[in-house]
């Protein structure tokens, strides 16, 4: 493959896993990220890994949960409806610690809703994947070349924590074709797994993988280094990026698709002489709680640029505090919201806080 490569952003995907040594893909087709099944498909078998159809998305998730236990680096993928039916598979990968990556790209809901983009799932992606107290580390891109990147680095972040890693993305980014370079993809060594069930050879003890602790205080012991982990990831893995935010009075928030429309209307809020930036978030758990905060500082107003009914919003909210006001640009079941309508909305923001 050439170094540079036009792909859709669900081909990205399936590619960007391929090059980390992904060899396991377990699926079931849903629109829009039947492609990633499509590409998987054609590509596996040729490098003499397993595509597997599932009969449903709760068989697909059990699989991933099998191949993992066996040490393999495997993923899934699905849309919004569909992911939601994966929901207790992800709650016993994180309670057998089993590193696995999983991707959601959204679409409008609730229950089938439509098939047009959505970033409605963020509450199930950061706070509701399954029943318990877990976390995933959640990747979103917003670039057909970051759809790839995250893809190529999650299995990385999932074996090195024995965490779930999600990619969740929307229907705008897995359909648009930009140009990726693949040609820096260099897979790590693989990740020794002394806990994986990969047959004992009368060499070690046997491996058991579970998730089931009928002593609460073992439970309690367990849940509690879970979380110790966690810790070590959002003090070693919060990832964002900014843009305009030094001197910015109006900090918009945003992420996938939508921040690149925000992009958009910074740049013509600033043509008019308002001091915008943006703040995206790449990881959305661990979420960018501490830049976020110190932005609050100087700036005097937030604008969250979101393609739901305002989860995220809360998430800005509770990073600042509540220190500055937060204003909410927002469409749903399915509808993108336009420059315009950001722009709108950091003039709304800026007369309202004062802001010359």
């Amino acid at each position: 493959m050439s170094a540079k490569v036009l792909m859709k952003g669900n081909e990205a995907i399936a590619e960007g896993a391929l090059l980390a040594g992904c060899r396991h893909y377990f699926g079931y087709p849903i629109t829009p990220q039947t492609e990633i099944a499509a590409y998987m498909a054609k590509k596996m078998p040729k490098l003499g890994g397993t595509f597997l159809q599932a009969e449903s998305e709760v068989a697909a998730i059990n699989m991933v949960i099998g191949a993992s236990a066996a040490g393999r680096r495997a993923m899934t993928s699905s849309s919004s409806p569909g992911f939601a039916l994966k929901s207790e598979g992800l709650s016993y990968l994180a309670g057998c610690d089993l590193p696995a990556v999983v991707v959601n790209i959204q679409r409008g809901g609730p229950g089938l809703g439509g098939i047009q983009p959505s970033q409605a799932d963020y509450y199930h992606a950061t706070k509701s994947a399954g029943h318990g107290d877990f976390r995933m580390l959640v990747l979103a891109p917003n670039s057909v070349q970051e759809m790839m990147d995250c893809a190529f680095n999650a299995f990385d972040l999932a074996d090195k924590y024995r965490i779930t890693v999600m990619i969740l993305s929307d229907g705008t980014l897995g359909q648009v074709m930009e140009p990726v370079n693949t040609a820096a993809k260099i897979p790590s060594p693989p990740v020794d797994k002394p806990w994986a069930l990969t047959g004992t050879g009368e060499m070690r003890p046997p491996n058991i993988v579970n998730s089931l602790y009928i002593a609460p205080e073992e439970l309690e012991d367990t849940v509690f280094k879970r979380f110790e982990r966690y810790k070590v990831i959002e003090e070693n893995e919060t990832r964002y990026e900014e843009y305009l935010v030094n001197d910015a009075e109006i900090v918009v928030v945003a992420y996938g698709a939508t921040s690149r429309i925000a992009k958009n209307a910074i740049d013509s809020a600033r043509r008019e002489g308002i001091k915008a930036g943006l703040l995206r978030p790449i990881t959305l758990w661990p979420f960018p709680k501490k830049p976020l905060y110190d932005l609050a500082q100087n700036a005097k107003a937030f604008v969250v640029a979101e393609l739901s009914m305002g989860q995220m919003a809360e998430d800005v909210e509770l990073a600042i505090r509540c220190q500055k006001p937060v204003f909410l640009c927002r469409r749903t079941g399915g509808v993108v919201v336009t420059p315009e309508e950001v722009l709108q909305k950091i003039r709304e923001a800026a007369s309202n806080c004062s802001v010359a």
